[in-house]
């Protein structure tokens, strides 16, 4: 679009609708991609936010828990068109996503076993295990600029590999050294840049660097408390309905319970939380096992939307097994499952956004509020190197060290990590490649495909 000498119009309600709905189908490649695809079309072709305000917005939403591309999303859509646009925008940026998962894990459920669908799954399981490796490589160098970063990160991996430590209390833990940090050696736990806005050409936005922050996004506490309190009665109203139908001890309702923890424990993005759900999921709850999720892992990345939509493919598994709805009815029971873990997760982001949007805000850039999140996002780091050494257990030798070696899986994995730190592939084009390879693999050794 050529920038022109005055603002673009106000996008109606409707334009901005279809605009996220597009958005939700088309947002591949994890959070930079997303964020990258919003900035194309709202920064630079749109023009309805300028490059420093959506830089802005962006830098709030990396204080948070939460997927951070979704929360941006929430954020634009909210300074648009007031809580409605935000509501909207959150939601498209997750539904497509939702429907999605939920096709091809039944799919994967009913057919997984089938030789074709079977390879794969056996290609795309040590690519994951590398998108993980290369995940830990890429938020560490980011994170740890000093040697207390290296020394909280290994202690954080030391903590949940060899000391079984719950990953809420290394969080606690790290966001406590954050704290008395920031006041016994604040250069330590400064921020080391981040985000900073450049100089574009796009020409004058709707939302530029000079327009006004919209009356509805100042800090006001009556709206605060109006907020809080909606989004906790919407919470409290959707558990006390599985309360009510299956008592504490439900599925749905132990559900809803551990993936409302989860979703105020996503620093540092998806990878961040995902030892957290292993625990929960797989090893407490048993909702499904360990190289399940592996494989839901795989579908979350060839899907749109945020990562952590992986939750959808736990509960749909959870919700099959454990037969919330009846044996008659698996489909249905698994469905609902994956519904209310998404409900339950991606709620707290909303009101993050829309009742701590102001208040984030008035906040940013104080070393007292952000020395936490950086000890946090410095753990976090060796707690995803703990999930890439358990991923790589599960795929090297899925009998146990007991068992055989697998070493065409080996093969697979150092092909894909070549790949991703060599020469920077892409996850989808890295996907489909390890999928053919693993399928071409399985359909040699069998007559079946």
């Amino acid at each position: 679009m050529t920038s022109g000498d005055s603002p673009p119009a106000s996008p109606s309600f409707a334009q901005a609708f279809w605009f996220w709905l597009k958005l939700g189908f088309v947002s591949f490649g994890g959070p930079a991609g997303q964020i990258a695809i919003m900035h194309t079309e709202l920064v630079e072709r749109r023009r309805w936010i300028s490059e420093r305000r959506f830089l802005h917005a962006l830098n709030y939403c990396m204080l948070l828990p939460g997927p951070e591309a979704q929360q941006l999303a929430t954020y634009i859509g909210w300074l648009l068109h007031r809580t409605r646009g935000g509501i909207v925008a959150g939601a498209l940026f997750v539904l497509p996503s939702l429907f999605i998962l939920i096709a091809l894990s039944w799919v994967y459920i009913v057919y997984g076993h089938v030789p074709a669908v079977a390879g794969i799954f056996f290609g795309l399981k040590p690519a994951v295990t590398a998108l993980v490796l290369h995940a830990a490589w890429r938020i560490g160098t980011r994170a740890l600029r000093n040697g207390w970063m290296w020394c909280i990160s290994a202690a954080a991996f030391v903590a949940i590999f060899a000391l079984e430590v719950p990953f809420p209390a290394i969080v606690l833990a790290a966001a406590l050294i954050g704290h008395v940090g920031a006041r016994v050696a604040p250069g330590v736990f400064a921020p080391g840049g981040g985000h900073t806005a450049g100089q574009s050409g796009y020409g004058p936005a709707l939302i530029d660097d000079d327009t006004p922050t919209p009356v509805h996004a100042l800090f006001s506490r009556a709206r605060l408390a109006r907020l809080l309190t909606i989004g906790f009665g919407l919470w409290a109203i959707a558990m006390g309905g599985l309360l009510l139908r299956d008592g504490w001890q439900g599925t749905l309702t132990q559900m809803a319970w551990f993936f409302t923890k989860a979703a105020l424990l996503t620093f540092g993005g998806a990878y961040a939380v995902l030892p957290y759900v292993f625990q929960g999921a797989v090893e407490q709850h048993q909702w499904l096992t360990a190289p399940q999720m592996i494989d839901g892992l795989a579908l979350g990345e060839t899907t749109p939307g945020p990562l952590i939509m992986v939750v959808a493919f736990v509960g749909f598994v959870g919700g099959w097994v454990k037969q919330v709805a009846g044996p008659d009815a698996l489909f249905l029971g698994a469905a609902l499952a994956a519904t209310v873990v998404t409900f339950f997760t991606f709620l707290p982001s909303f009101v993050f956004i829309l009742a701590g949007g102001p208040l984030v805000e008035a906040t940013h850039g104080r070393l007292g509020f952000t020395a936490p999140l950086t000890a946090i996002t410095a753990a976090v780091v060796g707690v995803i190197l703990n999930l890439a050494l358990f991923f790589a257990y599960h795929v090297l030798w899925p009998q146990g060290f007991g068992g055989r070696f697998d070493a065409g899986s080996a093969l697979i994995a150092l092909a894909a990590a070549i790949a991703l730190f060599r020469f920077k592939l892409g996850v989808m084009p890295l996907l489909a490649a390890c999928a053919l390879i693993g399928l071409a693999t399985t359909c040699l050794g069998s007559t079946a495909c």
